[in-house]
């Protein structure tokens, strides 16, 4: 996540195709990096430096996942697992942009099209 925040910080993305749902399926937790540490202190951002970057202690946020559910093949971004509509949520929040597409599976026809309704009823 911090790549993507640095990534929209010099884009300006207005919305967000997430794809590979589907390949999450089965895991427990999602550990989603959100920060880097170097030497026990936070970073502001993310840093362009590889000399740095080679040096620094990912920050995880753990998230639960969907075992025994799963995203493929999803018809409608309310048939996706609770967990995984919570996971859309915070990367939405995180970044600050909306995911407006998610990909559920590796055909054309398994991308989903997020309503306004879904992302403004958060």
């Amino acid at each position: 996540m911090v790549v993507a925040k640095y990534s929209h910080s010099v884009n300006y993305y207005t919305s967000i195709n997430l794809t590979k749902l589907d390949i999450l399926d089965g895991l427990r937790e999602l550990k989603i990096a959100i920060a880097y540490k170097l030497d026990g202190v936070e970073l502001d951002s993310f840093p362009a430096d590889l000399s740095i970057l080679e040096k620094v202690e990912p920050v995880y946020l753990i998230m639960p996942g969907w075992p025994g559910k799963s995203a493929a093949n999803a018809t409608s971004y309310y048939a996706l697992p609770k967990a995984a509509r919570d996971y859309i949520d915070y990367i939405e929040e995180f970044l600050g942009v909306p995911v407006e597409y998610v990909g559920v599976g590796p055909s054309r026809d398994n991308m989903l099209k997020r309503g306004k309704a879904a992302i403004a009823s958060k």
